[in-house]
């Protein structure tokens, strides 16, 4: 299968440690890079994950909170200082583009590249926001203390593989495969039609990721999110601050268990951790208890789909 890897740069959540890095995540999806949010040292964890800068330029930013977004104008900065000459399109709510102009304006003045702001929709339905040949990218209403959207990358089931036994016995030359795959039957030269499920076997089926910071429990979110192969759900609190959770529309360990077992998806992986957990196996047991195939996040954690 080809790649579908998304890489953990931070997990922590607004107040600075020394054991967590702020938000962002990479994810290469066919050797093409998107980020989601960039925190504050972004740029530094993107360089430690090994992956190329110059296969970035999409990057989604959930909402405007400082954990979210610090590490962006360093970033762009960067790019430019690296001879990017191609443009950068960021996803997010409108007022990030008013809030970089200055910076951009007196930081990267002269850069050689486009900067591409796409403003993204604060009503609570899912919208398609991007889609390339690969991939589809749609929003998830969420719920926090300003506009917040998560984001779901679904992968486009690749082309049907061939089957050589009939590209052989047939005689099809080489020219006619492409078509083939794309779903057209095959005339031989005597004039009979060959089905096109007889020249082919599906290919594997598209995955998806989904990712849900920062948040309050929404479980009305539950149909969009149903059987994702992995969900990055925040778990800033334990029970044991279910209150504080409550106080400042973010969910619990037990929370994010609770949207995965009902969502039925494949995997739960839950970060955004408040900087009162010095051990955070006490939200990992938590959400275990729950939904038992869940990881910790962590800096370097890679997750293949």
């Amino acid at each position: 299968m080809e790649k579908f890897d998304v890489h953990i740069l931070g997990c922590g959540s607004a107040l600075p440690t020394l054991k967590h890095w702020p938000s962002s995540q990479i994810i290469n999806l066919r050797e093409k890079l998107f980020m989601i949010d960039c925190g504050e040292g972004a740029q530094v964890q993107f360089r430690r994950s090994r992956q190329k800068f110059s296969r970035l330029s999409h990057i989604f930013i959930s909402h405007l909170h400082g954990d979210h977004i610090f590490g962006l104008i360093g970033l762009l900065s960067t790019l430019s200082l690296a001879g990017r000459t191609y443009p950068m399109h960021i996803y997010a709510h409108a007022e990030l583009e008013a809030l970089m102009k200055p910076w951009l304006d007196f930081f990267c003045k002269g850069i050689a590249y486009e900067v591409v702001f796409h403003a993204l929709p604060t009503d609570d339905v899912s919208h398609l926001i991007y889609d390339d040949r690969s991939v589809q990218v749609f929003t998830i209403p969420l719920k926090h203390r300003v506009p917040c959207c998560g984001f779901l990358f679904k992968e486009k089931a690749p082309l049907p593989h061939i089957r050589r036994d009939m590209i052989d016995y047939l005689e099809i030359p080489y020219y006619a495969i492409q078509s083939i795959k794309e779903g057209a039957d095959w005339t031989t030269p005597d004039g009979k039609v060959i089905p096109n499920n007889q020249l082919v076997f599906p290919a594997e089926l598209g995955r998806s990721y989904a990712y849900c910071s920062d948040t309050c429990y929404q479980p009305q979110n539950i149909p969009l999110l149903r059987g994702v192969d992995v969900l990055y759900h925040e778990a800033t609190f334990g029970k044991d601050n279910a209150p504080r959770a409550v106080e400042t529309l973010h969910s619990t360990a037990t929370q994010a268990a609770q949207m995965a077992k009902q969502a039925k998806v494949g995997q739960l992986v839950i970060g955004h951790f408040s900087s009162r957990y010095d051990d955070e196996q006490v939200l990992l047991d938590e959400a275990k208890h729950i939904f038992p195939n869940t990881l910790l996040a962590t800096e370097g954690l890679v997750l293949n789909l």
